[in-house]
């Protein structure tokens, strides 16, 4: 009796749906676990609970699925094949007269449908909740600073607070520097009215001091109002570099616009995106990367049907995985050290693997 294509499709897709969601909770489980065993080391740090330290793992779950997926497609796709291999319907299909391609496209298809949503969960609840955990942490180590998503950082300055509508990070010779961009500085009286304001396009300091670029001055007092300009000038402010340096969202827990917004803001004005254009390519290819490590994974699986030792093949195949990974991470810095255009430095690798895949099956047909 010759085999429905769509039952075909059915078979492959809910066994390997079955491996990938059983190996996505454990690994993201684990990395979560740890995670909380981190955090309950610091309770009792400044009012810092263990309800807070349960919130923060809780809130930053989105973004570790959306980390974990990619090695989950690859170890649960080789996984689902590798059970139906060891029960003899790989085989069976193989006989039907499907092709390796048809299989394995029937396990990326699902694959590629779960990428769509984990792809969307990394541009909404994912960094949503990265923001919420850092506010947590940046409340635990500095009482006079706050991060809301919509209004940036704020911060209390003896008589005058402090908002900046993004914290960058920028290299300078190598070294992470941080940015504050949009600035608005008011300054209050002893009775809370506001006596100064001050706009400043960017500040930034050196390691000794501050600096605000573009500056515009408001100042009250009883005569009225009066206004002034600088292109630069010193700032007395007791803000700390380091301790702003740990109020940044890391480039990788941004969503997409966040990113784009940042490297525009950067290149306008002359300096090197950097590291947020890295991630930003990285994210817009991540689908295709997940769905390239699925297929290239899958010849080990077909491997099981010649000779034995499908768990041995399996371990192998996630070994290269995974490897395959951090040489992309590698070649990826490789690109930023040296100036190279970010987008073929990520492209580059999956294309490569691509090729690889396409021959296999090619010659499998």
């Amino acid at each position: 009796m010759q085999l429905s294509i769509k039952r075909v499709d059915r078979l492959v897709g809910m066994t390997v749906l079955g491996s990938l969601l059983t190996v996505w909770l454990v690994l993201t489980g684990f990395d979560a676990v740890t995670q909380l065993l981190r955090q309950l080391g610091l309770v009792g740090r400044n009012g810092f609970t263990t309800l807070n330290a349960i919130s923060y793992v809780l809130v930053t779950v989105p973004r570790r699925m959306y980390e974990m997926f990619i090695f989950a497609a690859v170890i649960g796709g080789l996984m689902g094949l590798g059970a139906l291999g060891a029960s003899g319907e790989l085989t069976a299909l193989r006989a039907a007269g499907m092709s390796r391609l048809r299989i394995a496209a029937s396990a990326a298809g699902v694959v590629a449908v779960l990428t769509v949503g984990v792809t969307i969960l990394g541009e909404t609840a994912a960094p949503w909740g990265d923001q919420q955990a850092q506010a947590m942490q940046l409340r635990m180590k500095a009482n006079n600073l706050g991060l809301s998503g919509s209004t940036g950082l704020w911060a209390r300055d003896g008589d005058r607070v402090i908002n900046a509508k993004a914290t960058l990070i920028k290299q300078v010779e190598g070294h992470n520097v941080v940015q504050l961009a949009d600035v608005r500085v008011f300054t209050l009286t002893p009775d809370g009215q506001v006596s100064r304001f001050d706009w400043a396009h960017s500040a930034q300091n050196d390691g000794r001091r501050w600096t605000l670029e573009g500056v515009r001055t408001t100042t009250l007092d009883a005569a009225g109002t009066h206004s002034s300009s600088a292109a630069s000038e010193p700032w007395e402010s007791h803000l700390n570099p380091r301790v702003l340096e740990q109020s940044v969202i890391q480039p990788q827990y941004l969503p997409m616009r966040d990113l784009y917004r940042n490297m525009t803001y950067l290149t306008r004005n002359g300096q090197n995106p950097g590291i947020y254009a890295v991630t930003f390519w990285g994210r817009v290819l991540y689908p295709l990367n997940t769905l390239v490590l699925v297929l290239c994974a899958m010849p080990f699986a077909f491997g099981a049907l010649r000779s034995g030792g499908l768990g041995k093949r399996i371990f192998v195949g996630i070994l290269l995985a995974i490897g395959w990974y951090f040489l992309q991470k590698a070649l990826v810095n490789f690109a930023t050290i040296y100036g190279l255009p970010p987008l073929p430095a990520n492209l580059l690798p999956a294309l490569l693997l691509s090729l690889g895949a396409w021959l296999y099956f090619r010659r499998k047909l």
